[in-house]
Protein backbone atom coordinates (compact mmCIF):
# COMPACT_ATOMS: atom_id res chain seq x y z
CA UNK A 1 0.00 0.00 0.00
CA UNK A 2 1.60 3.32 -1.11
CA UNK A 3 1.51 5.91 1.28
CA UNK A 4 3.63 8.86 0.32
CA UNK A 5 6.61 9.73 -1.20
CA UNK A 6 9.95 12.65 -1.69
CA UNK A 7 10.36 14.93 -4.65
CA UNK A 8 13.39 14.50 -5.90
CA UNK A 9 15.53 17.31 -5.21
CA UNK A 10 18.50 18.90 -7.50
CA UNK A 11 21.75 16.39 -6.70
CA UNK A 12 24.29 17.81 -4.78
CA UNK A 13 28.25 17.11 -4.96
CA UNK A 14 28.54 13.60 -2.76
CA UNK A 15 29.85 13.93 0.26
CA UNK A 16 31.54 10.54 1.77
CA UNK A 17 29.33 8.99 4.84
CA UNK A 18 29.77 7.33 7.72
CA UNK A 19 33.47 5.19 8.12
CA UNK A 20 34.34 7.19 5.02
CA UNK A 21 33.75 10.99 6.45
CA UNK A 22 35.74 13.85 5.60
CA UNK A 23 38.99 13.52 7.27
CA UNK A 24 41.42 15.93 8.27
CA UNK A 25 45.26 14.91 6.46
CA UNK A 26 47.24 13.58 8.19
CA UNK A 27 50.47 11.07 8.69
CA UNK A 28 49.37 7.27 7.28
CA UNK A 29 47.65 5.71 10.15
CA UNK A 30 46.41 8.73 11.94
CA UNK A 31 43.17 8.04 11.88
CA UNK A 32 43.20 4.02 11.47
CA UNK A 33 40.14 3.76 13.62
CA UNK A 34 37.36 5.91 11.90
CA UNK A 35 37.02 7.02 15.18
CA UNK A 36 36.07 10.32 17.13
CA UNK A 37 38.98 13.77 16.08
CA UNK A 38 40.79 15.71 18.91
CA UNK A 39 38.89 19.53 19.22
CA UNK A 40 41.17 20.25 16.12
CA UNK A 41 39.00 17.79 13.30
CA UNK A 42 35.30 16.60 13.13
CA UNK A 43 33.83 13.82 14.75
CA UNK A 44 33.03 10.77 12.74
CA UNK A 45 30.03 9.08 14.17
CA UNK A 46 29.25 5.40 12.07
CA UNK A 47 25.62 4.58 12.43
CA UNK A 48 23.30 2.83 12.63
CA UNK A 49 22.42 4.39 15.91
CA UNK A 50 21.00 3.74 18.82
CA UNK A 51 18.48 6.34 19.91
CA UNK A 52 20.85 7.26 23.34
CA UNK A 53 23.48 8.27 20.14
CA UNK A 54 21.53 9.78 17.74
CA UNK A 55 23.00 12.33 16.17
CA UNK A 56 20.87 15.55 15.92
CA UNK A 57 20.48 16.66 12.11
CA UNK A 58 18.51 17.23 9.22
CA UNK A 59 18.20 13.92 7.49
CA UNK A 60 14.26 13.16 6.22
CA UNK A 61 13.12 9.79 8.69
CA UNK A 62 9.83 7.84 9.02
CA UNK A 63 9.27 7.36 12.43
CA UNK A 64 8.24 3.69 12.81
CA UNK A 65 8.45 3.37 16.68
CA UNK A 66 11.20 0.84 16.98
CA UNK A 67 13.19 2.08 14.05
CA UNK A 68 12.80 5.40 12.44
CA UNK A 69 14.31 5.07 8.84
CA UNK A 70 15.85 7.69 6.47
CA UNK A 71 13.21 8.25 3.70
CA UNK A 72 15.91 9.59 0.45
CA UNK A 73 14.86 11.91 -2.34
CA UNK A 74 12.72 10.09 -4.96
CA UNK A 75 11.72 7.28 -2.74
CA UNK A 76 8.11 5.60 -1.52
CA UNK A 77 7.23 4.39 1.37
CA UNK A 78 5.04 1.32 1.70
CA UNK A 79 3.10 -0.36 4.69
CA UNK A 80 2.53 -4.09 4.14
CA UNK A 81 -0.45 -4.87 6.72
CA UNK A 82 -1.20 -8.24 8.51
CA UNK A 83 -4.59 -9.04 7.84
CA UNK A 84 -4.85 -11.73 10.43
CA UNK A 85 -3.06 -10.04 13.22
CA UNK A 86 -4.60 -6.57 12.05
CA UNK A 87 -1.35 -5.01 12.98
CA UNK A 88 1.44 -3.94 10.06
CA UNK A 89 3.75 -6.47 9.14
CA UNK A 90 6.44 -4.61 7.71
CA UNK A 91 7.21 -1.10 6.34
CA UNK A 92 9.38 -1.01 2.84
CA UNK A 93 11.38 1.85 1.52
CA UNK A 94 10.92 1.81 -2.48
CA UNK A 95 13.78 3.51 -4.30
CA UNK A 96 14.78 2.84 -8.31
CA UNK A 97 17.14 0.45 -7.16
CA UNK A 98 14.79 -1.76 -4.87
CA UNK A 99 12.66 -2.38 -2.54
CA UNK A 100 13.99 -1.48 1.20
CA UNK A 101 13.05 -3.22 4.14
CA UNK A 102 14.89 -2.24 7.64
CA UNK A 103 13.48 -4.92 10.81
CA UNK A 104 15.35 -4.03 14.28
CA UNK A 105 14.82 -7.17 17.28
CA UNK A 106 15.83 -7.68 20.38
CA UNK A 107 19.14 -9.32 21.14
CA UNK A 108 21.44 -10.46 23.86
CA UNK A 109 23.97 -7.41 25.63
CA UNK A 110 26.64 -10.14 24.29
CA UNK A 111 26.16 -9.49 20.81
CA UNK A 112 26.62 -11.94 17.94
CA UNK A 113 23.01 -12.39 16.73
CA UNK A 114 23.65 -11.09 13.20
CA UNK A 115 26.19 -14.06 12.82
CA UNK A 116 23.75 -16.69 14.14
CA UNK A 117 20.94 -15.41 12.01
CA UNK A 118 22.70 -14.71 8.51
CA UNK A 119 24.15 -18.61 8.79
CA UNK A 120 20.32 -19.30 9.12
CA UNK A 121 19.44 -17.44 6.22
CA UNK A 122 22.10 -18.46 4.08
CA UNK A 123 21.38 -21.89 4.68
CA UNK A 124 17.53 -21.20 4.08
CA UNK A 125 18.07 -19.14 1.06
CA UNK A 126 20.18 -22.20 -0.46
CA UNK A 127 17.32 -24.68 0.36
CA UNK A 128 15.47 -22.40 -1.54
CA UNK A 129 17.65 -22.60 -5.04
CA UNK A 130 18.81 -19.41 -4.31
CA UNK A 131 22.41 -18.60 -5.62
CA UNK A 132 23.93 -17.30 -2.80
CA UNK A 133 27.49 -15.09 -1.67
CA UNK A 134 28.32 -14.58 1.49
CA UNK A 135 30.86 -11.94 1.82
CA UNK A 136 32.17 -9.09 4.19
CA UNK A 137 31.32 -5.34 4.07
CA UNK A 138 30.99 -2.42 6.45
CA UNK A 139 29.72 -4.15 9.18
CA UNK A 140 30.68 -6.94 8.72
CA UNK A 141 29.14 -10.26 6.89
CA UNK A 142 26.75 -9.16 4.35
CA UNK A 143 24.97 -11.78 2.12
CA UNK A 144 23.89 -11.81 -1.81
CA UNK A 145 21.56 -13.93 -3.31
CA UNK A 146 19.92 -14.07 -6.68
CA UNK A 147 16.50 -15.65 -6.85
CA UNK A 148 15.59 -15.25 -10.55
CA UNK A 149 15.76 -12.11 -11.93
CA UNK A 150 15.48 -10.73 -8.33
CA UNK A 151 18.74 -9.70 -6.76
CA UNK A 152 18.84 -9.47 -2.81
CA UNK A 153 21.14 -7.73 -0.29
CA UNK A 154 21.20 -8.19 3.36
CA UNK A 155 23.19 -6.11 5.98
CA UNK A 156 23.30 -7.08 9.81
CA UNK A 157 24.54 -5.08 12.66
CA UNK A 158 24.57 -5.68 16.39
CA UNK A 159 23.51 -3.12 18.87
CA UNK A 160 22.69 -2.71 22.44
CA UNK A 161 20.14 -5.10 22.97
CA UNK A 162 19.29 -4.96 19.20
CA UNK A 163 19.96 -6.60 15.69
CA UNK A 164 19.46 -4.41 13.04
CA UNK A 165 18.61 -5.74 9.53
CA UNK A 166 18.20 -4.74 6.25
CA UNK A 167 17.64 -6.43 2.81
CA UNK A 168 17.15 -4.75 -0.51
CA UNK A 169 15.40 -6.61 -3.20
CA UNK A 170 15.75 -5.50 -6.74
CA UNK A 171 16.09 -6.36 -10.55
CA UNK A 172 19.36 -7.99 -11.03
CA UNK A 173 20.16 -4.61 -13.44
CA UNK A 174 20.35 -2.73 -10.68
CA UNK A 175 22.09 -5.10 -8.45
CA UNK A 176 25.57 -2.53 -8.52
CA UNK A 177 24.20 0.35 -7.25
CA UNK A 178 21.71 -1.24 -4.52
CA UNK A 179 24.17 -2.36 -1.73
CA UNK A 180 25.04 1.22 -1.31
CA UNK A 181 21.75 2.66 -1.62
CA UNK A 182 20.88 -0.10 1.60
CA UNK A 183 24.03 0.58 3.41
CA UNK A 184 22.69 4.54 2.87
CA UNK A 185 19.46 4.42 4.76
CA UNK A 186 20.84 1.45 7.20
CA UNK A 187 23.85 4.14 7.94
CA UNK A 188 21.09 6.47 9.00
CA UNK A 189 18.81 4.36 10.87
CA UNK A 190 17.81 5.57 14.43
CA UNK A 191 16.82 2.19 16.57
CA UNK A 192 14.43 2.44 19.76
CA UNK A 193 14.42 -0.92 21.43
CA UNK A 194 13.06 0.89 24.73
CA UNK A 195 13.34 -0.71 28.10
CA UNK A 196 10.65 -3.79 28.48
CA UNK A 197 12.08 -7.17 28.56
CA UNK A 198 11.75 -8.94 25.12
CA UNK A 199 12.70 -12.88 23.75
CA UNK A 200 15.95 -12.65 21.84
CA UNK A 201 14.83 -12.53 18.19
CA UNK A 202 11.59 -10.89 18.83
CA UNK A 203 10.90 -8.15 16.11
CA UNK A 204 10.32 -4.82 17.89
CA UNK A 205 7.14 -3.49 17.18
CA UNK A 206 6.14 -1.10 14.25
CA UNK A 207 3.95 1.92 14.97
CA UNK A 208 2.51 3.94 12.41
CA UNK A 209 2.60 7.68 12.87
CA UNK A 210 -0.57 9.28 13.02
CA UNK A 211 -1.03 11.24 9.76
CA UNK A 212 -0.17 7.41 8.15
CA UNK A 213 -2.23 5.28 10.12
CA UNK A 214 -5.51 7.52 9.45
CA UNK A 215 -4.38 7.80 5.40
CA UNK A 216 -4.52 3.85 5.67
CA UNK A 217 -7.69 3.83 7.82
CA UNK A 218 -9.31 6.15 5.18
CA UNK A 219 -8.27 3.57 2.08
CA UNK A 220 -9.49 0.53 3.95
CA UNK A 221 -12.98 2.24 4.62
CA UNK A 222 -13.16 3.30 0.81
CA UNK A 223 -12.31 -0.45 0.03
CA UNK A 224 -15.14 -1.37 1.90
CA UNK A 225 -17.61 0.51 0.53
Amino acid sequence: MGIFGRKRQPPEPEQPRGRHALQEPGEPGDYEDYGDYDDQGPIVTDGPFDVADAPVDEVPRIDLGSVRVPVPDGAQVQVEMDPQAGGVRAVHVVTPQGQITVSAYAAPRSGGLWDEVGAELTDQLRKDGARVSPGQGEWGFELSALIGDVALRFVGIDGPRWMLRGVIAGPQSASAEAPGVLREIVRDTIVVRGDSPMPVRSPLPITLPDAVAQHIAEQQQAQQA
